[in-house]
């Protein structure tokens, strides 16, 4: 075969098309690869926020029940020391 063979010549420019139509792919791949990875980590940014606002959310709920409880508490047994102290003075009014 000759170089200057004109099927040689169409073979190599063939080639040289398809070689620039696989990088082209490749690329517009890797384009679409890096998007994708974009996406992606901004979800996961957004998820893992939420998860700390309902952690948060959850902390200062379970910090006003027991608040609640305490003061809820203190409330019951001052009424119940209340009871016992007019129980007591009643016994003794007798």
């Amino acid at each position: 075969m000759m170089e200057n063979d004109p099927s040689s010549q169409l073979l190599a420019e063939q080639l040289k098309h398809l070689n620039t139509l696989y990088k082209a792919r490749m690329d517009a791949l890797e384009e679409k690869l890096k998007h994708t990875k974009e996406i992606s980590d901004h979800r996961l940014s957004a998820l893992e926020a939420s998860s700390r606002d309902h952690e948060t959310r959850i902390r200062a709920a379970t910090q006003g029940v027991t608040q609640f409880k305490l003061f809820s508490g203190l409330a019951s047994g001052g009424s119940g020391l209340m009871s016992l102290v007019a129980l007591i003075r009643s016994f003794f009014s007798f």
